[in-house]
């Protein structure tokens, strides 16, 4: 990708998400990648009702800061956005800037970082705040964001610390699904989503032609995901790792070979409408509400994503 095409390809799936029906889009942040808002601003610019949602880590920007992105957006535009709570990130990159808080304790931040946000956004009036990591005084963000423009909240709930922080901030706790044969029931958890991708056909073989055609095998990304997961302490990835060691290479509908060749960073299911239709259906019995989808490789995909929706909500509610 090249600065060249780059914008082009994002305005590309983003009107592909609207046209599918998507409420909203994941925009990442990462050292190496583009900003996240500025992105975000451009998919705004080139939909209609999208919602970008934002990847924040509280490293990049002070939470006033991401409370003005906030509402100059909906100022500018009108349209609301969600915000993807980030605690973590690779160990290397927090490093180089300094952030050595712990696991946990980035936690306890995130909701401080999200309280003082949702208290400007609201505008109820000037927020004032002490706690652990952050303390403000006074403070009041313009221009003030109408109502309905108030931010969605996700957090990641892979870890008994981000359940607990989603909890506190009222967020959608998003996790990183194992097979759903090792899938609880979440439903007392309160609102949860996960992270998927999918794949799938009317036939079982040409779903799999598909998958092994867009995720080949490749060894240099092999050895990048074991160093990857070296550095990471993120509890998501180390419990995927885990999965993939226990998989063996068979082919089932619940497939990690994209994350164990660093192509994706997420689970996969692979097979025919049907078959992944029964899978998706007991993630949806389990309490998952939200679901964010890996990025489909062409607008087709979403045709073939939504039968299986489909089916699968006709499943869970049967």
């Amino acid at each position: 990708m090249t600065p060249d095409n780059y914008p082009d390809r994002v305005i590309q799936v983003a009107r592909w998400s609207e046209r599918a029906g998507c409420t909203g889009i994941l925009v990442y942040t990462d050292n190496s990648l583009v900003d996240p808002w500025l992105v975000s601003h451009l998919i705004i610019q080139n939909t209609s009702a999208l919602c970008p949602l934002v990847a924040v880590q509280p490293v990049y920007m002070h939470p006033y800061s991401a409370a003005k992105m906030v509402a100059s957006l909906g100022f500018l535009h009108g349209r609301r956005v969600y915000l993807n709570m980030v605690a973590g990130g690779f160990k290397n990159d927090l490093i180089a800037l300094n952030d050595t808080t712990p696991h946990d304790s980035r936690y306890q931040r995130l909701v401080e970082y999200t309280l003082i946000i949702r208290r400007l956004l609201e505008g109820r009036s000037p927020v004032t705040f002490e706690g652990q990591f952050y303390r403000v005084s006074g403070a009041t963000v313009q221009p003030r964001l109408a109502p309905e423009l108030l931010p969605g909240i996700l957090v990641s709930g892979s870890s008994e610390a981000g359940m607990v922080a989603a909890r506190e901030m009222g967020a959608v706790a998003v996790k990183y699904p194992e097979p759903t044969d090792q899938c609880r029931d979440h439903s007392a958890d309160g609102p949860c989503g996960v992270r998927i991708g999918i794949v799938a056909r009317e036939q079982e073989d040409a779903a799999w032609k598909v998958a092994f055609e867009r995720f080949p095998e490749d060894r240099k990304g092999q050895i990048t995901r074991q160093l990857a997961t070296k550095v990471s302490d993120s509890t998501w990835h180390k419990r995927l790792s885990e999965v993939s060691k226990g998989s063996n290479g068979n082919r089932t509908p619940y497939w990690l070979h994209p994350f164990e060749n660093y192509q994706t960073m997420c689970p996969y299911l692979v097979g025919s409408y049907e078959t992944v239709a029964v899978e998706l259906a007991r993630y949806i019995t389990a309490g998952y509400q939200t679901y964010i989808l890996d990025i489909p490789a062409a607008e087709e995909e979403f045709e073939h994503i939504g039968i299986v929706f489909r089916l699968a909500a006709q499943r869970a509610n049967s």
